[in-house]
């Protein structure tokens, strides 16, 4: 049996896959504006539970009564092995341990003004949340982002030409207004070329 690959559910390879495992998500996260993650999580095992136990037996009977081998069609996943070797286990648990801690020091950094220009910006990142907040909860934003992740990567790949060109424009404003700035903290200096990518005109 084929492993399931992330990146080609992100990418609708599969659509039957990738629409059950969107839709589940998505009808999932909505379930969250009326109940509770308990009630969700507990109907959601109670209702596969049923499933699951009912097959089996189906399938049995069809064994005793010689019209089938008994075996269910989810004898396959019983049967994947997901273990760790220690090896493999420790690999993960040295990557997560230097994930925290780098996560920890550049959280350090910030919050106690290592760089004042990367702290401003953290600032700045954090007053807009605010607003983001007044506008919607979590719950709307982590539903966007699952609809983003599914359907941006696609957007992305069938027009990475203009993407790519309509985003190295805005790269090459932020350049020009970065170099300004920078001139102005210095004390003046010469007026940059404030054409996108900083390309001189021709002259006739």
């Amino acid at each position: 049996m084929a492993n399931i690959n992330v990146m080609d559910l992100i990418y609708w390879k599969d659509t039957e896959r990738t629409g059950m495992v969107f839709t589940g998500l998505v009808v999932g996260l909505l379930s969250l504006f009326q109940l509770s993650i308990i009630t969700i999580i507990s109907t959601i095992s109670l209702g596969a539970l049923c499933f699951t136990v009912s097959v089996s037996l189906y399938y049995k009977i069809l064994h005793v009564l010689n019209m089938g081998d008994g075996v269910p069609p989810f004898k396959a996943y019983l049967d994947l092995d997901i273990s760790f070797s220690g090896e493999l286990a420790d690999q993960y648990m040295q990557k997560t341990i230097v994930a925290v801690v780098s996560a920890a020091n550049s959280l350090k950094n910030l919050f106690l003004v290592g760089s004042l220009f990367d702290s401003l910006k953290l600032l700045a990142l954090i007053y807009l949340l605010t607003f983001l907040g007044d506008l919607c909860n979590g719950l709307t934003v982590l539903i966007m982002g699952v609809i983003a992740l599914f359907s941006l990567p696609l957007f992305y790949r069938q027009h990475q030409a203009k993407v790519d060109g309509f985003f190295a424009g805005i790269q090459a404003n932020v350049d020009n207004v970065k170099d300004i700035l920078h001139r102005i903290a210095q004390g003046g200096g010469p007026t940059p070329d404030t054409t996108p990518g900083g390309a001189k005109p021709k002259t006739q």
